[in-house]
């Protein structure tokens, strides 16, 4: 069974990124999880990752199937799955695979009790496209459910500015570059216009002080792996990113106002097929 469907993962997949992506799951893997088992993922089931990267949703599905379920990862990027293939490997996992594919000539032999993706539809051109294709890998009666993101959501109080520019810096290069990041609101409507019922939605968000640094590294990461992008488009100079020095400044301007900042919103949507 083919689906045909194009992405574009901005972000790439050199070994910095596959480094945040690890960071950003220990922050975000629990907000998944709990979407997860409210839209009935649970211990036994057959499940498909799309866009799986370095396995961080896979190895997570896992610990929910357990030894009875089974988890198939599928990512673009050879560089991706072989890392998640190593980790699988590590932890001894036998119901774990990890396959390179573009979802586009992405060939399977079964259908699955539920198939998930994390930030994945805010990287395709037409995401009722893509989940009317991808849910037809799942059985009649499976789980279809996404979690993407509302980068609107993100804030900070008292002002936090070197944050706050950070943000605005990203979120802009991320629109130049066509990724939507602001899917996750538009998630109900891409359900209904793909032909499945209207999903169960959930927000959640990070939130934290100066002390609280996966917080603060959860946008800041994505600014210094998109910096290039950044200062290629004119977005913002090298002086004015100040890698070196960004997630101190940070700190330093939260902790002389007391602030808080708000990360991006974290949209979970699942729905029957």
């Amino acid at each position: 069974m083919a689906v045909h469907v194009e992405a574009n993962y901005v972000l790439g997949h050199s070994d910095g990124e596959l480094e945040r992506l690890r960071r950003q799951a220990n922050l975000i893997d629990p907000i998944t999880r709990q979407f997860m088992l409210e839209a009935g993922i649970a211990e036994g089931m057959h499940v498909l990752d799309v866009g799986s990267g370095a396995g961080d949703v896979s190895l997570l599905v896992e610990k929910i199937v357990g030894p009875q379920g089974h988890v198939v990862g599928v990512d673009r990027s050879s560089v991706a799955v072989a890392k998640a293939c190593a980790r699988a490997e590590q932890l001894a996992l036998k119901n774990v695979s990890f396959h390179q594919s573009d979802l586009e000539t992405l060939q399977l032999d079964r259908r699955f009790d539920a198939i998930v993706g994390r930030y994945v539809l805010c990287f395709q051109p037409d995401p009722a496209a893509t989940i009317r294709l991808i849910a037809k890998l799942a059985r009649p009666g499976g789980i279809v459910l996404f979690h993407e993101p509302d980068r609107a959501q993100m804030r900070s109080h008292p002002p936090v500015p070197s944050y706050d520019r950070a943000c605005r810096w990203v979120n802009e290069a991320y629109r130049r570059t066509g990724v939507d990041t602001l899917v996750g609101l538009k998630l109900y409507s891409a359900f209904l216009a793909a032909g499945l019922p209207g999903p169960t939605m959930r927000l959640h968000a990070v939130i934290g002080g100066a002390t609280d640094t996966d917080v603060i590294h959860l946008d800041a990461d994505q600014a210094v792996i998109l910096a290039p992008e950044i200062i290629r488009m004119g977005i913002a100079t090298s002086e004015e990113l100040g890698l070196e020095t960004l997630v101190q400044r940070i700190v330093e301007e939260m902790v002389a106002n007391h602030s808080v900042i708000v990360g991006r919103g974290e949209i979970g949507a699942w729905s029957a097929v």
